[in-house]
């Protein structure tokens, strides 16, 4: 504990496992902020982090059990769960029935979850989103190394010379991480090369950036291993260490590196920036791992690091980062379909053996693996699995394929949501909703990217009767006859029997080993401080593979003979655009955690399609228009930003709105299901697509008091400080406007001001009670012109010039909010750029204290000043 009623505890956002301090406010919420001990932050938090305050409270919480949309008693639902499960098992088998469970669990939960599936149920149709985040690193990994095992740590990015990040924008997706690693660069000179298609962020801080074609990073890596062999830099020891460097190399040089796209300067420049450093470390993300040939691309990159015997070391190594708080941890404990818990496999007899027999499991363990996300969504659908319980996760939203998803989940005979919400698009699927607790109520661990057991704390009580994942998979363990091997009664004894399990599995000579935490107590357990695996019950804290011994039964890393492989989709006339997704700066998977904090939504507020000026042009859209985005699994509808960060031929747009939030933005919903094959894991990253304008009759902007859900064909909403605001479109317009506006925000007897402009189209429609304004609505043929954050904040205020849409001319205007940490708007830093004549982002940090918080708005921040530098200039 620290600093009187402090509670440290872990954030539950990204694989950086950043610890945070709680502290209760009395009134059911909690102060937040960094622990200045964790060594995975030392007190930072970016901007998601930073808000986690705000995201409590009880509005859309699921606070009692639901039995097709009734509420019922815990026992009642419980009883029903397991009667079920127990019924379609016995009817049509054990693979009849599947988990679908997320990196938000705890290590716990997972455990639980895990155990119940595949020592009793005995299936192992256990599958996690994570699936979806990581799954070709663990299959890369597996195949180089012999186990999952992360070889580095985050103090590898402080030592190196020099850090390559592929498929990461790190500043955006890890920004804590990257600022750890821009303080090294100021320290050391630490260089930094960016490979990916698109510029991000992260680009802002690089000494190169190579924008190669989407899915080339084997011919990249390749060509790198054949210029390490060329440079005489292959390590002098390497037979001792490695197998298979003579058929990586013939397969590299068969290659061809042109694929790319890259300049041949740039190639020889990143080349020789990589040989000549000794101190390299190789970060790499979803732009690897979300790919048909996800699994290649990581063992390009482990190729090359083991070549060079670049690993196992200080400062070198490749450096997976994860994308869930709980990714590792659920690889950790078996939480895939094709593993065991503690790195065991499920195809070693010996391995099923051990755990079997420590579980006394009342089933064989399954010796094949069970399906993974996609082939178990697939099952769902053609109904061989007729029982199906989801666990904290929304996958008709999540998975490729959405559409199909979401009718394979409806039309299953009968599925479970655990989760702290209903208010999901799979939750409004489920027969059964069970009220979970969630971050900042419950107790257990959860492991970050680099190896880090912390522990998450409740700080809060559960809400209603919402109960722990692990209790409610415990009980109906329990109900369905297993009552001794489910008879925990905290997440201290869940913890003690899994490191006992992974002492036991120690025979095996794999990977991890906690067996330093066995024989914990309540009392230790609870003080717990964060703990980097290996823990060992005897010796050091030595580094993976210093010794140059790895974990394949000959003790040596495997490199492998790879080839190009585009991705799996081809464009062509009818699709002629590659389109790239992934996450923004301030929000978080689908957003049921961070859109109820206002200041994250009020960076990017509505769903978007980054697309080249070139290609806007060519269709002639104009900035700010709708467009609409075909596939051939389904449609999406987009605000187009015209931008070059995106080459020609590509396109960009987030993952994060939903069909609660904006549902003709979907955008899995134009993803196809095409996998890795080795992995698994889904190409969500080179989608083939057409893109045309949408050709609305009508554009609306809404400010509101309270919530609304339209009737139109496009509408995207947030939350703000006052209540709502949201984009609409529609194709046909409406007979009365008055009308439509009334039904809109259900304000059919309040007092309204309506002024139009015939010869414009435009219509202003305001709702006033007792002198207060309720709503508005800025109506247009064309994309509606206001300034939507003066307007969104007018609710609930007297606001007599509401209709203008615009700020009276005395008061400072201070611009959509660029840093979302300290709410700063775009206007007040141009502002105090130009008059207080601030020449660098460090002097606008210190003026306004934007961009000094987590950081990751200084890339916008630079080019506002840029612009501004530049129109002096020019003046």
């Amino acid at each position: 504990m620290s600093g009187g009623c402090d509670i440290r505890s872990t954030c539950p956002y990204c694989g950086v496992g950043c610890g945070v301090l709680l502290r209760p406010d009395g009134d059911g919420g909690l102060q937040v902020r960094g622990d200045p001990d964790h060594p995975a932050n030392f007190g930072k938090l970016c901007s998601k982090g930073s808000a986690l305050g705000e995201t409590l409270g009880m509005q859309g919480r699921l606070l009692t059990p639901q039995i097709n949309g009734e509420a019922a008693e815990w026992d009642e639902t419980l009883d029903l769960v397991a009667d079920r499960f127990t019924a379609t098992i016995a009817e049509h088998g054990p693979d009849s029935v599947a988990f679908y469970v997320s990196g938000q669990l705890l290590t716990e939960d997972y455990y639980v979850a895990n155990k119940l599936m595949k020592g009793f149920v005995g299936s192992a149709n256990i599958d996690t989103n994570s699936r979806l985040c990581m799954a070709s690193t663990v299959a890369g990994h597996k195949r180089a190394f012999g186990t999952d095992t992360v070889p580095g740590t985050y103090q590898d990015l402080e030592e190196a010379d020099l850090v390559v990040l592929v498929g990461s924008n790190l500043a955006w997706c890890h920004p804590v991480l990257h600022q750890r690693l821009l303080t090294a660069r100021a320290k050391h000179g630490t260089r930094i090369v960016v490979i990916d298609p698109r510029r991000t962020a992260t680009c802002d801080a690089a000494d190169l950036h190579l924008a190669l074609q989407p899915g080339t990073d084997v011919a990249l890596f390749n060509h790198l291993l054949t210029q390490i062999d060329a440079a005489g830099m292959v390590a002098p020891d390497l037979d001792a260490t490695v197998t298979g460097f003579a058929a990586a190399l013939a397969a590299a040089r068969v290659g061809d590196v042109s694929e790319t796209g890259l300049s041949p300067d740039d190639i020889a420049t990143f080349c020789k920036m990589w040989t000549r450093t000794e101190k390299v470390v190789t970060v790499f993300s979803q732009g690897v791992n979300q790919s048909s040939s996800g699994t290649d691309k990581v063992n390009a990159i482990l190729n090359c690091h083991l070549a060079t015997g670049r690993i196992g070391r200080p400062g070198m190594g490749p450096f997976s980062v994860t994308g869930q708080p709980n990714a590792m941890g659920g690889r950790e404990v078996g939480g895939l379909a094709n593993m065991l818990a503690c790195h065991l496999d499920l195809e070693n007899a010996a391995h099923r053996k051990t755990v079997g027999e420590f579980w006394n499991a009342a089933a064989p363990l399954p010796d094949t693996a069970g399906l993974k996300a996609v082939d178990m969504f697939r099952a769902v659908g053609d109904g061989r699995i007729k029982a199906l319980w989801v666990i904290h996760t929304n996958p008709a939203v999540t998975m490729p394929d959405a559409d199909a998803v979401r009718d394979a989940i409806a039309n299953c005979p009968f599925v479970v949501v655990s989760d702290i919400t209903g208010e999901t698009d799979t939750a409004r699927l489920a027969d059964v909703l069970l009220p979970a607790t969630g971050w900042g109520e419950k107790s257990g661990t959860v492991t970050n990217s680099d190896r880090t057991i912390s522990r998450q704390r409740a700080a809060l009580p559960a809400p209603g009767s919402a109960r722990p994942d692990w209790q409610i998979l415990t009980q109906v363990g329990q109900r369905m006859g297993w009552a001794d091997a489910f008879s925990w009664s905290s997440p201290a004894e869940i913890f003690a029997e899994y490191a006992a399990l992974a002492t036991a599995a120690l025979q095996h000579g794999r990977d991890f080993d906690i067996s330093g935490l066995t024989g914990m107590d309540d009392a230790a357990y609870d003080a717990l401080p964060p703990t980097r695996w290996p823990a060992r019950a005897q010796g050091s804290q030595q580094r993976f593979f210093a010794d140059g011994r790895y974990f394949h039964t000959d003790g040596k890393a495997k490199m492998l003979p790879l080839t190009q492989r585009a991705p799996a989709a081809r464009t062509g006339p009818k699709y002629p655009f590659r389109l790239n997704t992934g996450r923004i700066r301030d929000q978080w998977h689908t957003m049921t955690r961070t859109a109820r904090a206002p200041r994250l939504s009020a960076h990017l507020a509505e769903p978007f399609l980054d697309i080249n000026p070139a290609d806007a042009a060519a269709m002639g859209l104009q900035p700010a228009a709708l467009v609409q985005v075909r596939s051939p699994q389904g449609r999406a509808i987009f605000r187009a930003r015209h931008t070059d960060a995106v080459a020609a031929g590509q396109v960009f747009a987030p993952i994060h709105w939903t069909g609660e939030t904006a549902p003709a933005a979907r955008v899995d919903a134009v993803i196809p299901s095409a996998n890795d094959p080795i992995s698994g894991q889904p190409e969500t990253k080179a989608a083939v697509v057409a893109v045309e304008p949408f050709n609305a009759a009508w554009y609306g902007f809404a400010v509101s008091a309270q919530p609304l859900t339209p009737n139109c064909t496009y509408w995207a909403r947030v939350r703000t400080e006052q209540g709502w605001r949201m984009e609409l479109a529609g194709l046909d317009a409406p007979d009365d406007w008055e009308q439509m506006a009334r039904d809109l925000f259900g304000l059919q007897d309040a007092e309204i001001q309506h002024a139009s402009d015939p010869a414009r189209g435009t219509h202003r429609i305001a709702f006033h009670q007792e002198g207060i304004l309720q709503a508005a609505l800025f109506l247009s043929p064309s994309p509606v012109i206001a300034m939507r954050d003066y307007v969104a904040g007018l609710p609930g205020t007297e606001a007599p010039q509401v209709l203008s849409g615009r700020r009276p001319g005395d008061q400072p205007d201070p611009g959509p909010i660029l840093c979302a940490c300290l709410s700063v708007g775009v206007n007040t830093i141009t502002t105090a750029i130009e008059k207080q004549q601030l020449l660098s982002v460090e002097a606008i940090g210190t003026a306004l204290g934007a961009g000094t918080n987590c950081g990751s708005c200084r890339p916008e921040i630079a080019e506002l000043l840029a612009r501004a530098t530049a129109q002096v200039a020019a003046e």
